[in-house]
């Protein structure tokens, strides 16, 4: 499975972005598509996942309210919608893929990750 991120840049604090992760390779092994983050000195922290098959989506708490993951069939995208920028919400941005079939938001149960897009919030 390989995985292209993209959609990041730079963008004023409540201003909007939508991240786009393009997947190729087999369906079965990314069941889940999931997007995470990494801010300088801090750990890697979940932000959203959907389940390919059934569209479920979960959100951290980060995320919940502003942000809005979806997914398109036909063009083979996942895509996480940000809304209402905070400066906190500066980091690298990684979609990653799992194959689990249980829906997970544990970033060591994503088998394939992007090579990551970094979005940056200004005051």
């Amino acid at each position: 499975v390989q995985l292209q991120a993209s959609g990041g840049g730079l963008v004023q604090a409540g201003g909007s972005l939508r991240l786009s992760c393009s997947a190729s390779g087999r369906t079965v092994s990314r069941h889940n598509m999931g997007w995470f983050r990494q801010a300088p000195g801090r750990e890697r922290e979940f932000v959203a996942v959907i389940n390919w098959v059934a569209g479920r989506t979960e959100y951290g708490d980060s995320a919940t309210g502003r942000f809005s993951i979806s997914k398109s069939n036909a063009a083979n995208t996942v895509y996480l919608q940000m809304n209402s920028l905070k400066l906190e919400d500066t980091a690298v941005y990684y979609c990653a893929a799992s194959p689990r079939a249980v829906m997970t938001t544990t970033a060591s149960e994503f088998e394939y990750w992007g090579q990551g897009t970094l979005v940056t919030v200004s005051s």
